[in-house]
């Protein structure tokens, strides 16, 4: 038997995005990647809420969008091709929820991963975004350089969010091999 709710981080705040979205919500995911979180989110929603997806290569939009319209979810979901740095310039509505599982697109080209300095711009402005009680949940990977240099810029940003405001929560599978992803959760309070 297996475990069930601790095998990493994107099996956790998928746990969490299960218990928290509701029908009519509105959701973003930051770096759609491959689709899945995209697809999980827009479930989720059902037909009367909205996700808004982005990503800065147009591969990972292309790949979500056939899991989508294999799903027939691609009418509840809106694909950005640009930076999550500029979600405030496409989103101008409260959000419930916004995910970031950040790096590189699995399978894809590696030299092409996110950054400390746009991520941060991203988490700034996802938590302008978020309604009250609203959550985000930030997977970071250690493993690689700029990986590493993000992740320190992302805890040392959220160690500075003022906890009348935000509660913050870090995941860290400390008994995992080959640098598991952090999990950051944040409650706009």
């Amino acid at each position: 038997m297996g475990y069930k709710y601790l095998i990493n981080a994107v099996v956790t705040y998928r746990y969490m995005v299960e218990q928290i979205l509701k029908e009519g919500d509105t959701a973003v995911d930051c770096t759609v990647g491959n689709g899945n979180d995209t697809v999980l989110l827009a479930e989720k929603v059902g037909p009367k809420g909205k996700v808004y997806g982005f990503d800065i290569q147009k591969k990972a939009l292309d790949i979500t969008y056939n899991k989508l319209k294999e799903r027939k979810l691609e009418d509840r979901v809106i694909l950005i091709n640009d930076d999550h740095k500029n979600l405030g310039k496409y989103i101008n509505n409260m959000v419930k929820l916004g995910i970031f599982n950040l790096g590189y697109l699995p399978k894809g080209d590696r030299s092409i991963v996110t950054r400390k300095e746009t991520t941060l711009q991203g988490i700034l402005q996802l938590l302008n975004l978020l309604q009250n009680n609203g959550m985000a949940f930030i997977a970071s990977y250690t493993g690689h350089r700029e990986g590493y240099i993000e992740n320190k810029g992302i805890e040392d940003f959220l160690k500075k969010l003022n906890q009348k405001k935000f509660g913050v929560v870090k995941f860290d599978f400390i008994n995992q091999i080959n640098n598991p992803p952090i999990l950051y959760e944040i409650e706009k309070l």
